[in-house]
């Protein structure tokens, strides 16, 4: 039952990640170096040592602990982790790493327009003994044009505004809203029961300039089409009927947020939530780890970001966020792989996937058990067919952060709602 359920949840999302995928990295890849090693290792039973770099900060001691168990079973690997994230430009740092020599062997690629740029160094995975098992939806980021998979997916995620169920019954709200203008009544009651109703994290540039913005694009009735518009000049941000009301979005979080919302970092942003000081968050699933820790009694679900009172303005963004990719010149290539492949495929492996990581598995073969309140939230959205993609990875590459800096300026007061469209315009004008 749970194989029928997966596989139908990956039918229900594949057209929406086909303009979608998350992740970090907004910058081209390094030029390729002369001289790299080709040569692979062999079986002489020598330690070897793997470079494993990765960007989610909000299971890095869980998958340290999952790497310690991986080289109590495979005493010939060592694995160096490290982790570059939560604000800080993951992308910026592999492209350093990548020029100045020091390749990592395992790293994060979060497909579509990232393959295309970092592809002549990455592994073709096609025929590793995982890929039967993906989910059709795990897929499309990391597939070229001939059908070759190159990279293998970390898990599907989904974001939207957390909220503490027991905060929203403190002030009166007896049901979750769905539309902008219940949004904004439920706001007011929290503001009546002196609850501040979000925790803004203005100061990072890819939850406003991504995750935030990623709504108005992905409610268009055809996000593709709308941004192929933007590419040819047919489509405009000043003028669209969702970029418009985007701004009763901004305007209501910032209205009824915490205080300095553009000096507030991504763990300040979780820990006011996790600590009651807010009743909702503007986050993802991947945030749960962290809420638990600081608060493992929370009673917490996910609602939409409405933009609008549309019936389709309840829909959560769900996607494959980032993917597993392996450098083709690493001298320990099939160590990599072996790596890789214990990870979904091995008990342990698939326990810290669902039990210590908190993830929903893009593979049919992983259990969905250990889910916490989150991630069987996104659930229920995507099995209700209530989900919209992610779509900043089919943006001109290094727009997110001028967007973002375009909504600070205007969260900051420095300019009008029009002057930040056409900022999004002209950014969008000189990237493409």
């Amino acid at each position: 039952m749970r194989r029928i359920l997966f596989l139908c949840l990956s039918m229900l999302i594949a057209v929406g990640i086909l303009v979608a995928c998350g992740g970090n990295t907004e910058e081209t890849a390094p030029e390729s170096s002369a001289g790299e090693d080709t040569e692979g290792t062999t079986d002489t039973g020598e330690v070897v040592t793997l470079d494993f770099f990765q960007f989610k900060v909000e299971i890095a001691d869980q998958l340290r602990a999952m790497l310690d168990e991986f080289e109590a079973e495979h005493p010939t690997i060592k694995v160096n982790l490290e982790t570059v994230g939560g604000g800080a430009d993951y992308g910026a740092a592999l492209r350093a790493k990548f020029a100045s020599g020091e390749r990592p062997d395992i790293f994060n690629n979060g497909g579509f327009n990232e393959l295309e740029l970092w592809k002549e160094h990455l592994a073709d995975l096609s025929n590793e003994p995982w890929v039967e098992n993906v989910l059709p939806i795990g897929k499309v980021p990391m597939t070229d044009d001939d059908g070759a998979l190159y990279g293998m997916p970390v898990n599907l995620e989904g974001y939207g505004f957390i909220y503490n169920k027991d905060l929203f019954e403190q002030a009166g709200i007896t049901s979750p809203p769905t539309t902008l203008s219940e949004m904004k009544d439920a706001v007011q009651k929290l503001e009546e029961a002196d609850i501040t109703a979000f925790a803004a994290g203005y100061g990072e540039w890819w939850v406003i300039g991504q995750h935030l913005l990623n709504i108005p694009f992905a409610q268009q009735e055809d996000p593709a089409a709308f941004i192929q518009g933007l590419m040819d000049g047919t489509e405009t941000f000043v003028g669209n009927k969702h970029f418009e009301s985007f701004k009763e979005v901004i305007d209501t979080e910032l209205q009824y947020g915490n205080s300095n919302p553009l000096t507030t970092d991504y763990n300040t942003q979780v820990t006011l939530f996790a600590t009651g000081e807010t009743a909702m968050l503007q986050q993802g699933n991947w945030t749960e780890n962290m809420i638990y820790e600081l608060n493992p009694d929370i009673n917490m679900a996910f609602l939409p970001i409405p933009i609008n009172d549309e019936a389709d303005a309840n829909r959560l963004p769900v996607g494959v966020p980032n993917n597993w990719a392996l450098h083709k010149n690493s001298e320990h290539l099939e160590e990599a792989k072996l790596l890789l492949d214990w990870m979904v495929s091995s008990e342990t492996g698939q326990r810290y996937m669902t039990e210590e990581f908190a993830f929903i598995p893009a593979f049919d073969n992983i259990e969905p058990a250990g889910l916490g309140a989150l991630g069987e939230s996104i659930l229920e959205y995507s099995v209700d067919e209530k989900t919209i993609p992610w779509t900043w990875f089919m943006w001109p590459d290094g727009a997110s952060q001028d967007f973002a800096a375009a909504i600070q300026e205007y969260a900051a007061g420095q300019s009008d709602y029009e002057k930040m469209l056409n900022s999004f315009q002209a950014t969008w004008n000189d990237f493409k």
